[in-house]
């Protein structure tokens, strides 16, 4: 029911503009949103959607009706696969004619990375970036630097707090080569570790399924070469497996996760609502932690003037992050060309030459300062850092420094 009332919402939400644009002489921006209710993320996608949902909410009421623009949003599901995303992209395009997409993930990049320039279509992106994409002039652009720059920020946080800066963090990883995503996680730690020897010794990357049944064997490698921290960025079924190994194994070593697979969701998974005590989840976005952030201020303002149905967790802020800044494009599109010049290049021309702080995306994220040779922040990215405590996402830090990693 949920699932359809927020497809059907990006529908009458554009019906409506458009019925009220003649009224009130506004002009409709119309972006496209990609998602996923029927694959592998179907289950936390409502809160991403919602996120997503009430920043516009927001936006349309506080700033875009003074300036006679108004944002619709039309949500398409691709079921995080590439031949469905490439299959709707030329109706898509044809139907909305948007000025900007909200993609979802690796798929998204895969299908149209190569198309959205021709297309002059910037996509937006609120998970952390991949090295494949890290190419001059993208029109495909990730809110957050790479997955192997947040896990870098990550150790050298670790290495500092948990080990005194003494010796360099060993790191493994569990990943897979079923998907170019998540194989370059394994590259771009090893070309961090590689850079960096004094910082961290790889160990070993773990290649296993997308969903594998048990890893006892491979952990316990890890374990006997004494590592100090296992890197899982993938998904919730490669952090339960890793985890049931340690605990066969009577072993306590710490796992760094991402945000769509954090410590709330890998419980939940593993069937402990406090299953992953003392792990860690880690992005340049800000957390759902419990502590008094002006990001946890700005979604309790959503939940109680535009009736923000999402939950406060990670899903939900890859959500609202991927927004925030997506509207800050338009809005700036549309004070450089006036309301009728927000097209998708107007918008892409924006998000390279804005450096958006901190306090313009209302805490969600630290900044970020797009260029034509990085399609993602660098100079204004920071790591947030969470655990997990009786049940409870925990903050342990915060803006840590990321570091900077030779391409790979």
């Amino acid at each position: 029911m949920l699932r359809r009332l927020l497809l059907s919402r990006g529908l009458v939400l554009a019906t409506g503009l458009a019925l009220g644009s003649a009224a009130s002489a506004q002009t409709t921006v119309n972006l496209a949103a990609f998602a996923d209710f029927a694959g592998p993320y179907a289950n936390v996608m409502n809160d991403m959607q919602g996120g997503r949902l009430a920043v516009i909410d927001w936006w349309n009421k506080e700033v875009g009706e003074k300036m006679n623009v108004r944002i619709a949003l039309k949500t398409y599901d691709t079921r995080y696969d590439v031949a469905q995303t490439a299959s709707l992209w030329p109706g898509i395009k044809a139907e909305l004619k948007p000025a900007l997409v909200l993609g979802l993930g690796g798929p998204d990049a895969a299908a149209l990375q190569q198309r959205l320039p021709e297309d002059k279509v910037p996509m937006l992106f609120g998970t952390a970036a991949y090295g494949f994409g890290w190419k001059p002039n993208q029109w495909a652009l990730n809110v957050r630097p790479t997955y192997s720059h947040e896990a870098a920020g990550f150790i050298e946080w670790f290495r500092t707090a948990k080990l005194e800066g003494k010796r360099p963090v060993k790191v493994g990883i569990i990943t897979s080569e079923a998907t170019p995503a998540y194989a370059d996680m394994a590259k771009g730690l090893q070309a961090y570790a590689k850079a960096n020897p004094d910082k961290a010794t790889f160990v070993e990357a773990i290649w296993t399924e997308v969903q594998p049944a048990d890893l006892t064997l491979q952990v316990r490698r890890l374990a006997n070469a004494g590592t100090d921290l296992i890197v899982i960025q993938t998904n919730t079924a490669q952090a339960v497996a890793t985890k049931r190994a340690l605990q066969s194994l009577n072993k306590n070593i710490p796992i760094m996760l991402s945000l769509h697979n954090g410590v709330l969701g890998s419980s939940k998974a593993l069937g402990n609502p406090n299953g992953f005590a003392g792990d860690y989840e880690v992005g340049a976005i800000a957390d759902a932690s419990e502590d008094d952030t002006a990001a946890r201020k700005f979604y309790s303002m959503l939940q109680s003037k535009y009736g923000a149905k999402a939950g406060w967790n990670s899903m939900t802020m890859l959500g609202m992050g991927q927004a925030i800044v997506a509207v800050r494009a338009v809005e700036a599109a549309a004070k450089a060309k006036g309301a009728t010049g927000v097209t998708g290049e107007a918008v892409h021309a924006a998000l390279i030459s804005t450096d958006f702080t901190g306090a313009q995306l209302m805490g969600l994220l630290p900044g970020v300062d797009f260029k034509p040779e990085n399609p993602f922040p660098t100079g204004s990215a920071k790591v947030n850092i969470a655990t997990m405590k009786d049940g409870k996402v925990v903050r342990v830090a915060a803006d840590a420094p990321v570091p900077a990693i030779p391409k790979w």
